[in-house]
């Protein structure tokens, strides 16, 4: 049958319209924008195939993400005709370093419809020369330096010892064990079968150490020699763990000066293709004393249990010296962060709230019985010594564990807690090239806690930092902003009201006799030594650490000895340490 003239007009019509609707962009563009959405989802095979050579393309686009990474935001900028841009933004490495520039393409008319026509430059500048590598570029490194401008810590190489399955360990083990005496051929040995086929590091070694045997370990089947670079402490005798704060500045201060620079890989060796040139850094001054420093270290080194000594001045609150052993540092930083129950070294804050609340005075005659029973709990001194009825003064040089119990029964439920703060412990500060937790006093629940806080156990808690800190409080009067970068004092997070004067000088009086007639009369013949000792027992009670805190002048300090079983080997670090100065 005939078709009607005006319904074949109308159909003409309509059908043109239907394609004028469902027309898109045009396919350059369309293809452009697949491109850089299969980039930008890292579906590296999905954008080789929009080209017009998969192979080459898939190659070339995985070696650029392995050579920048994956961080990158590409967007079509413009089309013309077949031609399109592209606009690439690119974070690379840890310090987020920003790249960004343009490129052009060409889409082409193949068999299986528009495809980019290839080449490496449209995914980066310098990509058609060869593979593109991100470094950051480091400025002149800065140094740590001491309170009198003496090197602390400086960027030296260190070189790995690596050993492939294989290794001659014997070899190996001959060469570093002078060292490193924890390091034989059955340990290396059991290093690599652990780590099932791969390699291990069998130690790193400054140069001064490696120089004489280089060659040999060089010469060793299955050994590669890996230098790098590292902030170490210029005396190697020096404990870098008690440094890291320094050391973490120094990292940081490098990593916001670093530049960074991108090179294409040629024949002729690398290009330049973009970057940015570092900055500038500066030394960093800390309030380290080295020769009180070397004597802390050093007082500790006889110590076979974890040991550390902080000592802080407390007219500035500048860390002057802060040590620790080996047994330590393979627990970490513990002078600062370390948390233990200060024992009887917290009697000088339950005197000190005793005194600030008028239950005593230093005159006052108090009971110091062998042991005591008091709210429930049984309260024995050490080797339940009795002392009968004696001045508050003589029980604290003594430590007598029964007096102060019965003094804490009377005082407020936060009084404990309060006075702890008024002595910086329980604070929290943020110091530059310091990480710090001082302790924990927490408000006693009932009159039996606070017996036990009374003597510095139950939930009390004290970093060696967090005492050196309340010796210096008693020393000073009010207690000072720590410093360990000359001018960048912490910031606290609470500012306690100090205690009276009267207070911290009768305080001072009392430990000045525990030197002189008390519990730490091994240090009398150290003229002007002011001191409290500690032994706080733990877990069940049937071990003891030791501690012994100081003031000296304007020096305040605390030692602590992790499983000392008493005070005697803190009291005896201290000895070491001030003699030698």
């Amino acid at each position: 049958m005939p078709i009607d003239r005006k319904v074949l007009v109308l159909l003409t019509v309509l059908g043109l319209a239907l394609a004028g609707c469902s027309s898109g962009p045009p396919e350059p563009e369309t293809t452009a924008g697949s491109f850089a959405d299969a980039l930008n989802r890292d579906d590296i095979a999905a954008a080789a195939q929009l080209t017009d050579d998969p192979a080459r393309a898939e190659q070339t686009a995985g070696a650029l993400y392995d050579g920048l990474g994956k961080e990158v935001t590409y967007t079509v900028a413009g089309t013309e005709d077949d031609t399109f841009t592209l606009e690439a933004t690119w974070k690379l490495g840890k310090q987020g370093a920003e790249w960004q520039y343009t490129t052009t393409g060409t889409a082409v008319e193949t068999d299986a419809g528009h495809r980019i026509r290839w080449n490496p430059a449209v995914l980066a500048p310098g990509l058609d020369q060869g593979e593109l590598t991100y470094a950051p570029v480091y400025p002149e490194p800065a140094r740590v330096l001491d309170s009198s401008g003496g090197e602390l810590l400086s960027e030296q190489v260190v070189t790995l010892v690596r050993l492939a399955p294989g290794a001659d360990t014997v070899a190996v083990a001959n060469l570093v064990s002078p060292m490193a005496p924890g390091i034989t051929a059955a340990s290396l040995a059991a290093d690599l079968a652990a780590a099932h086929g791969g390699s291990v590091t069998a130690i790193s070694l400054r140069e001064s150490d490696i120089a004489p045997i280089r060659e040999a370990l060089t010469a060793a089947p299955g050994v590669t020699l890996a230098p790098q670079t590292r902030l170490l402490t210029t005396d190697r005798a020096l404990s870098a763990q008690t440094l890291s704060g320094p050391a973490e500045l120094w990292q940081e201060q490098a990593d916001a000066a670093a530049g960074w620079v991108v090179q294409a890989r040629t024949s002729e060796g690398a290009v330049r293709v973009a970057g940015r040139e570092p900055g500038q850094t500066t030394d960093i001054h800390t309030t380290i004393d080295a020769g009180l420093q070397r004597a802390t270290e050093t007082a500790l080194d006889p110590i076979g249990q974890a040991a550390a000594m902080v000592a802080i001045r407390p007219s500035t609150g500048e860390v002057v010296a802060a040590g620790q052993n080996d047994a330590a540092d393979a627990e970490g930083p513990i002078t600062f962060t370390g948390l233990y129950p200060p024992g009887s070294t917290f009697k000088t804050v339950t005197t000190a709230a005793v005194l600030d609340a008028g239950t005593a005075t230093p005159d006052t005659v108090l009971p110091c019985p062998g042991v005591a029973d008091i709210e429930g709990r049984r309260i024995p001194n050490d080797d339940s010594f009795d002392l009968g009825q004696v001045p508050l003064h003589t029980a604290f040089a003594h430590s007598c564990n029964t007096t102060m119990a019965g003094l804490a029964v009377q005082l407020p439920p936060e009084a404990l807690t309060t006075t702890a703060e008024r002595l910086g412990l329980g604070v929290d500060y943020v110091t530059p090239g310091l990480t710090t937790v001082t302790g924990s006093v927490p408000v006693p629940a009932n009159s039996a806690e606070r017996v036990e806080t009374s003597i510095g156990q139950g939930a009390v808690t004290a970093s060696p930092f967090g005492m050196a800190l309340v010796a210096a409080s008693i020393a000073d009067g009010a207690t000072p902003a720590p410093v360990m970068v000359a001018g960048q004092p912490g910031t606290p997070d609470r500012t306690p009201p100090p205690l009276p004067a009267t207070v911290t000088d009768q305080l001072k009086t009392m430990m000045r006799e525990t030197v002189t007639a008390g519990t730490a009369t091994q240090l009398a013949d150290i003229p002007g030594l002011l001191g409290k000792t500690g032994t706080a027992e733990y877990g069940d009670n049937t071990n003891a650490h030791g501690w012994f805190v100081g003031i000296r002048g304007d020096l305040a300090f605390a030692v602590f000895v992790a499983d000392a079983g008493s005070s005697g080997p803190a009291v005896e670090a201290a000895g070491r340490m001030l003699r030698s100065l």
